[in-house]
């Protein structure tokens, strides 16, 4: 902050592209008090929030159908690594071409992208089992549904709640991606924008709104987490 401070007003970069943080807090205020910027505030964590949860419902399903059976994880894991790597944005023309530019585009871009952290991680929390945890399932003639609730989900739960929290963090990045691209409202498109009509401090109040969305989304879910696994502290 000191720094942005001393090279706004020393114009070590010209203000048109770096606000005083003044400037910057002034166009904050007056977003937020005219509505504008809160409206489309609350388009991007809502478009957020919709991606981030259908990613965990679709990520949980498809780690835990994978993760019960061997045979499954050993056909199905190398494709999933292959289709891993690929950025949200490379499925955007795929996307553009089913959905067209609209919410529902942006959407499953959202999906698409932040389902992968909770997809592997809850992979990798139920073939982490414990072996003799599937022979006492055995024993006791679990069926699948049964294992998955009562050994499989407690087991892969710190796996799940780690990848939802990276997911929350993908979630909030392809959403403004995809707001820019579609034309959507929201911060994305409000950054975009500003950006080109050299709105600077327009700019930098987007920028800080972003950061504080993902830090009180991460607080939130940190601690929901810490409330779903004290019964691993001592």
């Amino acid at each position: 902050m000191g720094l942005w401070w001393l090279a706004s007003h020393q114009q070590w970069v010209s203000k048109v592209f770096l606000p005083t943080p003044e400037a910057t807090l002034a166009s904050l205020r007056e977003g937020l008090a005219d509505g504008a910027l809160g409206e489309q505030t609350w388009q991007t964590v809502r478009r957020m929030v919709e991606g981030w949860l259908l990613a965990c419902v679709a990520g949980v399903l498809l780690g835990a159908l994978i993760g019960i059976s061997a045979a499954a994880r050993a056909w199905l894991q190398p494709m999933l690594e292959f289709v891993r790597p690929l950025p949200a944005s490379a499925i955007l023309p795929l996307a553009v071409a089913i959905f067209g530019l609209g919410p529902n585009m942006v959407l499953f871009v959202i999906a698409f992208g932040s389902m992968w952290p909770v997809l592997l991680a809850t992979l990798h929390g139920f073939a982490s089992v414990d072996p003799r945890l599937r022979e006492v399932a055995a024993a006791l003639q679990l069926g699948e549904g049964e294992f998955v609730r009562k050994v499989g989900l407690p087991n892969a739960m710190p796996d799940i709640l780690a990848g939802m929290r990276l997911s929350l963090t993908v979630s909030l990045i392809v959403a403004v991606v995809g707001e820019m691209i579609a034309s959507q409202p929201g911060l994305g498109q409000t950054i975009l924008l500003a950006a080109r009509s050299f709105r600077a401090a327009d700019l930098f109040a987007g920028i800080v709104i972003l950061g504080l969305v993902g830090f009180v989304a991460n607080a939130l879910l940190a601690g929901a987490e810490r409330r779903l696994l004290r019964w691993q502290r001592p």
